[in-house]
């Protein structure tokens, strides 16, 4: 089984594998997969009759790399095809595996363990419009001082505005010290929503940016993820603009998930911020995400 680094370019060919995907889970879509590439890990992939096989290697910890769930469209995987796979791709372990996936006889083949802070946050569309009840009485109240404060302009992400997101994403990651050290999850975040923003195109993303006096103060990136279900893989404002945040959260809702009915957020990585951040909106439910080791 021979597998080929993955690159923004290779969208075209690794998109219909995932055409009616099933797995909940936030990697799980062709614009993830190839923005996630940094000098610390990068996706590969090897083709196998109608099948996708995705690993990622790291270069800091070699004893990490993994598979991800095989992609074959309109077929899932039995426990012992599984199995076959892995032995013959090389890898011992598969990563980011929806509990969903733990079905009968997994746990005769595989050990499984829990992935601690990779369980994704996902949202009812609706809820996340509509802002109602008392729930939400606080972000509700942001969205209008910011309203009161600031005329926001909002426009589409496309090539022809990307050098200014760029702007704003490095001045964004300057207030959190995001590149202090590089081998910091932000600063890996950053590196993706890098990616991101000059392919958005090429990559079959939507993105929505905010102005504020003329200048790009937050920005969205979306994906489909399932069929009812997208993903927000990026979303970044400045804190200093009280509001900005739940205001382009609001608007995400309207419309890059419009036709959605659920809207996966992610994970939290384990940053109790992001975590408190990510309750703050009442999650439908989450995902929790595991490993499997192949047992010897």
């Amino acid at each position: 089984m021979k597998f080929e680094p993955l690159f923004p370019a290779d969208y075209g060919r690794l998109a219909p594998y995932f055409q009616g995907q099933r797995y909940p889970l936030s990697p799980y879509c062709p614009g993830s997969v190839l923005c996630w590439n940094n000098h610390l890990y990068a996706p590969s992939a090897a083709v196998e009759d109608d099948c996708l096989i995705i690993g990622y290697e790291f270069a800091k910890k070699p004893e990490d790399r993994h598979l991800i769930m095989p992609l074959r469209p309109g077929k899932g995987f039995s426990p012992g095809e599984l199995a076959d796979l892995t032995r013959r791709s090389g890898f011992d372990t598969v990563g980011l595996v929806p509990e969903g996936c733990l079905t009968q006889g997994v746990e005769d083949l595989f050990t499984a363990r829990e992935l601690e802070g990779y369980a994704d946050y996902v949202y009812r569309t609706k809820d996340l419009v509509s802002l109602a009840g008392s729930r939400y009485s606080g972000k509700r109240n942001l969205i209008k001082q910011f309203e009161r404060d600031h005329a926001g302009h909002t426009e589409p992400m496309s090539r022809a505005n990307s050098r200014e997101c760029l702007d704003f994403l490095d001045e964004w990651c300057r207030e959190r010290d995001c590149d202090k050290d590089q081998e910091e999850e932000l600063a890996c975040e950053k590196t993706a929503a890098t990616n991101g923003i000059n392919h958005i195109e090429t990559l079959g993303l939507s993105g929505l940016l905010v102005r504020v006096d003329g200048k790009v103060s937050a920005f969205a990136v979306a994906s489909r993820l399932t069929q009812d279900t997208g993903v927000l893989l990026f979303e970044k404002a400045f804190a200093r603009l009280k509001g900005l945040y739940q205001y382009l959260d609001r608007l995400c809702a309207e419309r890059l998930f419009a036709g959605y009915e659920f809207i996966n957020k992610e994970c939290d990585m384990g940053i109790p911020g992001l975590a408190q951040a990510k309750r703050s909106y009442h999650p439908a439910f989450r995902v929790r995400s595991y490993a499997l080791t192949l047992r010897k």
